[in-house]
């Protein structure tokens, strides 16, 4: 069975099972080898303050589609290209913020399993979301996108 790249870019809605797996898999791992007391304060406050920006950089990115009118499921087509807001830092905010979300959670409460499943989540989603939805994006936006893609990067500069 394969999918049609130009009406949706994935039949599972990938990034939020993803990332809630690697958040529930992080926090039974970190209650049966716990990892607490090993960062210090200033990590830990860092790590708060990734919460938060992951968490508005979520909130962001949603409100900002809503009001262009733009799909929020991964699995469904888009509707719309969103260039503005958060999505003229990266193509992802939603995905990056949940990877901060994610990463902040280990270094705020020195729950360090949450760092390689961040990361894992993060990857993955890259892989199993990110790729097709750019394949559907080109296919329904063709050079609209491909100009934003160009200028905008996928995740961040500095990070892919």
């Amino acid at each position: 069975m394969t999918i049609d790249f130009a009406k949706r870019p994935n039949r599972i809605p990938w990034p939020p099972i993803l990332f809630v797996a690697a958040g529930a898999a992080a926090f039974f791992l970190q209650r049966a080898i716990p990892t607490g007391g090993l960062l210090p304060d200033w990590l830990m406050a860092f790590g708060e303050a990734l919460m938060a920006l992951g968490i508005a950089f979520d909130f962001w990115a949603m409100g900002v589609m809503i009001l262009a009118g733009a799909n929020i499921l991964p699995n469904r087509g888009a509707g719309q290209l969103v260039t503005r807001g958060p999505f003229a830092m990266t193509r992802n905010p939603i995905y990056l913020g949940n990877t901060l979300l994610l990463t902040g959670i280990g270094l705020a409460y020195s729950a360090l399993w949450f760092l390689p499943f961040a990361l894992l989540a993060a990857v993955l989603v890259d892989r199993l979301a990110i790729r097709r939805e750019e394949k559907h994006l080109a296919l329904r936006f063709g050079e609209e996108w491909s100009a934003y893609a160009a200028t905008t990067p996928r995740w961040l500069k500095w990070l892919f």
